[in-house]
């Protein structure tokens, strides 16, 4: 059988026609982006950052204003401190308010409390109960709160640590525009500050600030004038952790440190205070003040009323026991014969015979 040659060449034909063309390769498509603001820079939404949290809107915030101010981002974290400080003012007038106050009716309030520490100590319930019951009652005379003096710290906390960890995301993504957003020497941001500056300026502004705004109402009470070393030691002890920081950090802490500064020297002028019904301090002689003891002696006599009242619990849980056990446990017996059994006395009837 003879093969057909043409047939074949046909079909030889048309194979290396189909494998001689290929398709052209598709076009890859354009490499997509993040988002851009309207300077050209990355949007935090594209970037991970931002959010409906306390950190994420902290951060909105400073995009906001560092894209439509056209801000560097030292100036846009300076004024958003200033921003935040402002509207927690009154918070701020009414804590001086309450300091004032404490701070004129000292003589008293610590006559109560020294009277009031003495019968808890000798376990005299009944007359420490009476001084503190007399001691509420001055108080809500004069409109004194105690829990006034701490409701500024209550306040600026949550901003703080807000702000603390969105500066510090923004400056460890890193994020590119924070490289040059500083000023003077510290030009970048997410970084530590290279010449320490920024550290030492916060520690110092810290002290000025803890010096300067300590009135007598908060730190010469009898049982609060540990407080003023433990203060005076705050800024000594953050010291070293702030060495590390990103300066993008230490810049809204020296803007917050520099406007509370600011803040309590504006709040001492006279007219000042006069303005905002602030009360004047008063002085108050030594006579009429409990005799001041030093750190050492204040912690001993801390201690040991620490271990008279603690004596005094244990004491109260022991008779309640004892009670409690003499209530529902067997009868005790305190008597030598049995009153309820009839006993003959047979010398007695001797000696009648």
């Amino acid at each position: 059988m003879v093969p057909d040659v043409g047939a074949e060449s046909i079909l030889a034909s048309q194979a290396v026609e189909s494998i001689a063309y290929i398709p052209p390769p598709p076009v890859p498509p354009e490499a997509v982006g993040p988002a851009l603001n309207a300077l050209g820079e990355p949007t935090f939404a594209s970037l991970g950052l931002g959010g409906w949290g306390p950190v994420g809107i902290i951060q909105q915030c400073l995009e906001q204003l560092h894209v439509t101010a056209d801000l560097p981002w030292w100036g846009a974290i300076a004024i958003t401190t200033v921003i935040i400080l402002t509207l927690i003012f009154p918070l701020v007038l009414m804590s001086q308010r309450n300091a004032a106050k404490m701070n004129n009716n000292m003589p008293q309030l610590q006559f109560l409390q020294m009277k009031m520490t003495e019968a808890r100590n000798s376990g005299d319930q009944l007359n420490a109960a009476r001084y503190g019951q007399e001691m509420m009652l001055f108080m809500k005379e004069k409109e004194i709160s105690p829990l006034r003096n701490v409701i500024v710290p209550l306040a600026q906390a949550p901003i703080f640590i807000s702000m603390f960890v969105g500066l510090r995301g923004m400056a460890n993504l890193p994020l590119e525009s924070f490289k040059d957003g500083g000023i003077f020497w510290f030009t970048d941001l997410t970084v530590c500050d290279p010449l320490y500056l920024l550290p030492i300026i916060t520690s110092i502004t810290m002290l000025a600030t803890i010096e300067l705004g300590t009135d007598g109402a908060k730190l010469n009470a009898q049982n609060m004038h540990l407080m003023k070393y433990v203060l005076r030691g705050i800024p000594i002890l953050v010291f070293p952790f702030t060495l590390s920081f990103p300066a993008a950090v230490l810049c809204y802490w020296v803007s917050t440190n520099l406007f509370s500064l600011i803040q309590v020297g504006f709040l001492k002028i006279p007219s000042i205070r006069k303005y905002f019904k602030i009360d004047q301090l008063v002085t108050h002689k030594k006579e009429s003040l409990p005799p001041k003891k030093g750190m050492i002696e204040g912690f001993k006599e801390s201690w040991r009323n620490m271990k008279i009242s603690n004596e005094i619990a244990d004491r109260q849980k022991y008779d309640e026991m004892r009670f409690s056990k003499a209530g529902m446990g067997p009868l005790v017996r305190t008597y030598k014969h049995d009153p309820t059994k009839r006993v003959i006395n047979v010398q007695a009837k001797v000696k009648s015979k």
